[in-house]
């Protein structure tokens, strides 16, 4: 297994708050400690660096508390960028803070015709877009990705509300591999999932509950929630090298590794 160089764009969770409740995870009634998710924040960007890969920073922007997660900011694939639109009013103004970065950082871009939310809900594995929609990411929103980006669109239908984004089901190991919970999608979602990927990792409920599927793969090394043993065990079994990170307190307002990091990919796919 090779490890890929990469390069993220990451937000500081500086106004990290759970202020409203727009999926199941979140709860404006229980506590939140912004100290301690800036500091699990900070070891999941020191665990990238050690790795060798690259981190971007977006500057937090005070009033949008939901900004830490900045994998829904955006898909960038070949250098060229689609910017996102939110399908909650509560996360709107993310949208053209993280397309101003895209722009001044060089990349092409694209506008959505339709509520998109990035790589929340679009996985690049191989070849493949992998594109969910049910909850956020509208289905009418997959075919501007073939269009913009040029790549075979796989609709995947979720269907549990706690896994509300295609990152929260299903993480990309390597071009070959995924790591997904079946229960969370559609029959024939799974289907096609079974089609694509017959050596696929299944998890477990208890690991997906953790987040543990919400990961980041350079092919060889694979982030993840420490509190996915199960699911971290499997992965080894299959050669690959997992790092456990803590992000309890992000985890309040649903997220995890993949949903704080945005993929930058500058040159042909996967590279």
């Amino acid at each position: 297994m090779d490890a890929t160089s990469q390069r993220f764009l990451m937000c500081r969770p500086t106004y990290f708050a759970v202020d409203y409740a727009i999926n199941p995870w979140m709860d404006p009634t229980a506590p939140v400690d912004t100290e301690l998710a800036v500091r699990q924040w900070e070891q999941l960007r020191q665990v990238y660096r050690e790795l060798g890969h690259t981190v971007e920073e977006i500057p937090p922007v005070p009033g949008l508390p939901d900004m830490v997660f900045a994998a829904n900011g955006g898909t960038v694939i070949d250098g060229r960028a689609m910017a996102v639109q939110f399908r909650d009013p509560q996360r709107a103004d993310e949208a053209p803070a993280y397309r101003a970065w895209f722009e001044a950082a060089g990349f092409e871009m694209s506008d959505p015709k339709h509520v998109n939310e990035g790589e929340g809900d679009i996985l690049l594995a191989g070849d493949l877009l992998l594109a969910g929609t049910g909850f956020r990411t509208a289905h009418a929103s997959h075919a501007q990705l073939q269009e913009v980006f040029g790549y075979p669109v796989i609709s995947l239908q979720l269907v549990d509300p706690r896994f509300y984004h295609l990152d929260t089901a299903l993480t990309v190991l390597d071009e070959r591999t995924v790591a997904y919970l079946p229960e969370a999608f559609s029959a024939g979602s799974q289907a096609a999932l079974r089609r694509l990927f017959p050596d696929a990792v299944h998890a477990t409920i208890a690991d997906a509950e953790v987040l543990g599927l919400n990961a980041v793969s350079d092919g060889r090394h694979v982030v993840l929630p420490v509190q996915a043993t199960g699911l971290a065990a499997q992965l080894r079994d299959r050669g690959y090298q997992t790092i456990g990170v803590d992000l309890s307190e992000l985890r309040k307002a649903g997220g995890g590794p993949k949903c704080c990091t945005l993929r930058l990919r500058q040159g042909k796919a996967g590279k």
